[in-house]
């Protein structure tokens, strides 16, 4: 097993050893204190069974928020006891949205407890501490059963250069199915006829994979309709499968910047390494902070010492300067666990997997690791996000028979509900419409509530579609939003071929705003070379958005690219819009 094992728990895995970190930090049961290695008590010479001196494992202390509970026994609860530990789950199950760890003796006998959750032991090590009886620890997920919809959700970016298997991934998870070679595996989810031609994705496509309260993948049985798997789901994994090609950049980073992906899945192919866009996808990651992790495709293609140079290749770009993360090869499950709560606790972390698609050759790890792998985001994030009032970002716009005008996307803030009054826009005039919410659909199964951060589709009825397009928001009408057409950005200019110049017009991406604006001011500089930062001023050229001071910015033309954040912007009423723009 690696060396950079759990702190939660590595420290008590290794037979007479000490802290998995180096620390020497005690655990707080519920009651008290108390360390893993079991009941306090004279030492024997201060000697283990094997002879060498005593070194006690140690967990690290247990925090009172988070979803990680640990427990010295469970035996034979009082009935006040056993309330308390019902109350107690419960918040621990709240604070991890649904799911939480019990790191326990495996000797307990733990009672059921009345919170609609099913238990699964993750892995369970034999502790040598002190004794002649044989002990052991276990570490147990504890996750909840599905309950109106109220399912786990991650989105999960997919990337990597074209033709590394991305689609045929995403179509092995989802389906159950191995490839056969040829491609088989990804047709169900490309979404154009000329995709299914060239075997190339063009355009951002979903898939989800779901995961019952006991960890086990629901797609696989006989009914695969996508109620039926979040019915049936406590964890769902939105995969947001992008192009790989570099022709279709402005789509891979449109799906990066609009549909907020929790975290990333950077594919590499086995036999061709670090090559094309791979590169480029990193660096969007980086430079958009979305933290990732790495799969090694095309295994079974490759003698293994391609494959390892392909993974050193891997380790010595990701301990580069510029990315500094620590790279975790997972080649157990045991690795696989630890690998979703390093990750999950550090964005430094980054595991790399190594897999085939055609084989199956360790498949079933990065699927422990997907089901294993919490939130990202704590619950008082979560509860802060929900008290704000409501802004939906606008993706995709569709009209559907029957049902009229569909938008999908993201709500930033706030909660949605069936039959809300809001307000949608700027339009290209600046003026924010009023329309209201008729059904709310996630997953593809319809939905009462929708919190913040989670992606829905809603329907408007007979909302004229002619007048939304992508970039919009729609925002509770308390809200009184602003719009803009000139703002300023603090940025970095990562590349241009010569100097970057007042006059220079740019794609900006910010959010799910994608328009060409075009560079007005630079200042206290005339002029910006690669690696420099300044303070510029853009100005949209088509018509004004609505931006937040704050928001990551990221701005393309060709070969330039620089990344920023905004820090002023200079609100405009739907009067000065329309004179700005010629109305």
């Amino acid at each position: 097993m690696d060396s950079r094992v759990s702190e939660l728990f590595g420290g008590c895995c290794r037979p007479g050893g000490g802290p998995a970190m180096g620390g020497n930090l005690k655990a707080r049961g519920a009651g008290g204190s108390s360390s893993c290695g079991g009941p306090k008590g004279k030492k024997k010479n201060g000697r283990n069974r094997g002879g060498k001196a005593n070194n006690p494992p140690y967990l690290p202390p247990e925090a009172e928020d988070g979803n990680i509970e640990y427990k010295l026994k469970l035996v034979n609860p009082s009935q006040y006891r056993f309330e308390h530990l019902v109350t107690q789950m419960k918040w621990r199950l709240q604070e991890g949205r649904g799911r939480t760890h019990h790191i326990q003796p495996a000797r307990s006998r733990g009672t059921g407890v009345r919170v609609g959750a099913d238990i699964t032991v993750l892995r369970e090590r034999e502790v040598d501490y002190d004794s002649d009886v044989p002990r052991k620890i276990t570490e147990v997920l504890v996750r909840k059963v599905p309950d109106n919809q109220q399912f786990l959700d991650l989105r999960v970016a997919v990337l990597g250069n074209v033709d590394s298997g991305k689609s045929t991934l995403l179509g092995v998870l989802t389906q159950g199915e191995l490839d056969n070679g040829r491609g088989r595996a990804r047709l169900n989810l490309f979404r154009h006829l000329h995709e299914i031609q060239s075997g190339r994705t063009s355009s951002i496509s979903f898939e989800i994979l779901g995961f019952n309260s006991k960890g086990e993948v629901v797609n696989y049985s006989d009914s695969r309709t996508a109620e039926e798997i979040c019915e049936s789901s406590s964890k769902m994994i939105t995969f947001i499968d992008l192009a790989g090609h570099h022709k279709y950049l402005h789509t891979t980073i449109f799906g990066l910047t609009s549909y907020c992906p929790d975290c990333a899945l950077l594919l590499v192919s086995a036999n061709t390494g670090i090559a094309g866009t791979t590169r480029e996808h990193l660096g969007l990651a980086l430079a958009l902070k979305v933290p990732f992790f790495i799969v090694v495709s095309k295994v079974d293609l490759c003698a293994k010492t391609t494959v390892e140079r392909t993974v050193r290749q891997l380790e010595r770009v990701l301990k580069q300067p510029g990315c500094h993360k620590v790279p975790m090869l997972v080649t157990s499950e045991d690795d696989a666990v630890t690998a979703a709560q390093q990750f999950a606790q550090s964005p430094n972390v980054t595991p790399i997997f190594t897999l085939s698609s055609v084989s199956g050759e360790s498949l079933d790890l990065l699927k422990v690791f997907l089901n294993i792998l919490p939130p990202l985001t704590n619950s008082k994030e979560q509860e802060e996000l929900m008290q704000q009032l409501t802004e939906f970002q606008v993706d995709e716009i569709y009209t559907v028979p029957e049902v009229g005008t569909v938008v999908g996307g993201t709500l930033s803030s706030g909660i949605c509900r069936e039959g809300d009054q809001l307000v949608v826009g700027p339009t290209d005039d600046g003026c924010f419409l009023e329309l209201r919410v008729c059904s709310i659909q996630r997953n593809r199964s319809a939905c009462r509530v929708l919190r913040a951060g989670q992606a829905a589709t809603l329907a408007l009825g007979d909302f004229d579609r002619a007048l939304l397009r992508k970039g919009m928001v729609m925002v509770s009408p308390e809200m009184n939003p602003t719009i803009c057409s000139v703002f300023e950005a603090e940025i970095v200019l990562l590349f241009h071929a010569t100097t970057f110049r007042r006059g220079f017009q740019v794609t900006v991406h910010v959010g799910n705003v994608r328009q060409t604006a075009v560079v007005e001011k630079i200042h206290a500089k005339d002029k910006l070379r690669t690696g420099e930062k300044a303070v510029v001023r853009f100005r949209f050229l088509k018509h004004p958005e609505y931006l937040k001071v704050g928001a990551k910015l990221l701005f393309r033309e060709g070969v330039t690219k620089g990344i920023g954040h905004v820090t002023d912007v200079q609100a405009i009423t739907a009067g000065e819009a329309q004179a700005s723009m010629g109305f």
